[in-house]
């Protein structure tokens, strides 16, 4: 018999890239740090490459890990959808507002698979300013909304806390002082986080870089220009695998998804929603 990849250890791989590190998802997971540990070796071996980089401070995705997850990520998905959406026909549409570094995750991905299921419905993403997220969401253009919880536009339905983790760029000096950091020029918890976590823990820090998008910031890290917070998802190889105990530790953020209350009972949009909850 071939090679096959186990739905369950590709979750438990994913799990633990999303959580960036052992024990943080082998609590989401419910089971124990050893236990996880076994199935991500398993996996490494189906695989026969690494996929993680391990160190004091969490894991991240090796070279072999970052081609993995987008596969990986599908698979779960198109396996949930298949279960539960075989034999529904769904029509309308639905528009998702995102955060950006979201959009760049294999979110939309997920959202194409399930337009894929239902040919019918239409789906719009949008990724825009606060200011104009909001409006699309008040001319319901937009049904639902998944950013951080205090730039979303009313109450969440749910909110869910996930890791930030270092990015460093190639050749940079950790021990450098001050140390050199890539920021999101507009206000944040990305930002947020990098500076207090710098300002907790004494360490002296100048700006390198700053940037309005993600693709500016992932561009200024990639030259090497200092060091950053990036979702575990939107690391690249090349910001990975370092040592990371000369920096602090870095906070959980919390996302959250708004819903349009004019959209209860809206079946397409429920699916959207479905859909969404399981990617995060």
């Amino acid at each position: 018999m071939g090679r096959e990849l186990e739905t369950g250890l590709l979750r438990s791989f994913v799990t633990a890239v999303r959580a960036g590190s052992i024990s943080r998802g082998a609590s989401t997971l419910g089971v124990t740090q050893p236990a996880l540990s076994q199935q991500l070796r398993r996996l490494e071996s189906v695989v026969g490459r690494p996929l993680l980089h391990r160190s004091p401070s969490g894991v991240a995705p090796t070279r072999a890990g970052e081609e993995l997850i987008p596969y990986a990520e599908r698979i779960l998905s198109l396996s949930a959808q298949a279960l539960t959406e075989t034999g529904r026909t769904l029509t309308g549409h639905c528009g998702v507002g995102l955060l950006e570094d979201l959009a760049a995750s294999r979110l939309p991905q997920a959202l194409a698979d399930l337009a894929g299921l239902h040919p019918g419905a239409t789906l719009e993403v949008l990724c825009t300013s606060k200011a104009a997220m909001r409006e699309a969401y008040e001319t319901s253009r937009v049904h639902l909304v998944l950013d951080e919880v205090p730039d979303l536009p009313e109450a969440p339905r749910w909110t869910v806390r996930r890791p930030l983790a270092w990015a460093i760029g190639p050749g940079v000096d950790l021990r450098a002082d001050p140390l050199p950091v890539v920021l999101f020029s507009n206000t944040c918890a990305w930002r947020t986080a990098v500076l207090a976590a710098m300002e907790s823990s004494g360490r002296r820090w100048r700006v390198a870089f700053e940037s309005n998008s993600l693709v500016g910031v992932q561009a200024a890290l990639r030259a090497g220009l200092g060091v950053g917070a990036l979702m575990p998802a939107n690391l690249e190889p090349s910001m990975v695998g370092h040592d990371t105990s000369a920096l602090p530790p870095l906070p959980d953020v919390e996302l959250g998804l708004t819903r349009h209350p004019r959209t209860a009972g809206d079946p397409l949009i429920d699916a959207v929603e479905t859909a969404l909850r399981r990617m995060l």
